[in-house]
């Protein structure tokens, strides 16, 4: 992977980290305004990952952070969506959406723990 593409992959994360962290806080106040049983929980997720996004974004020089923080996204994608397709649309978006975005989750942060002995590549 070239500088390129790892700052690319940067830039990435942490657009993602910041959209994550502006769509869990509007979550939070549609929450407290309109209720609905799944908004907190997408919006605690969405907003507990954001700053870790945003830091592997910023600091991420080796490849398998950088894979962690797509496997956290990905995965809060997943989950995230279909807790909220199930309140605004009534179903999820598809069988096991929400399991699999929860084991990218924690896949994703393993990778992140794993990263600690991976070599950074410039």
């Amino acid at each position: 992977m070239t500088a390129d593409t790892g700052n690319r992959s940067n830039g990435i994360l942490i657009f993602l980290g910041g959209l994550c962290g502006a769509i869990g806080v509007a979550l939070s106040a549609a929450a407290a305004h309109v209720g609905g049983s799944f908004l907190g929980t997408a919006a605690s997720f969405l907003l507990f990952h954001a700053p870790a996004l945003v830091a592997i974004g910023l600091f991420g020089e080796s490849r398998w952070l950088r894979l962690a923080g797509f496997m956290l996204g990905i995965g809060l994608m997943l989950f995230c969506g279909d807790l909220l397709a199930r309140d605004f649309l009534g179903s999820r978006l598809f069988p096991f959406a929400a399991p699999t975005g929860g084991t990218l989750l924690i896949a994703g942060w393993l990778a992140v723990a794993g990263s600690a002995f991976a070599s950074a590549r410039s």
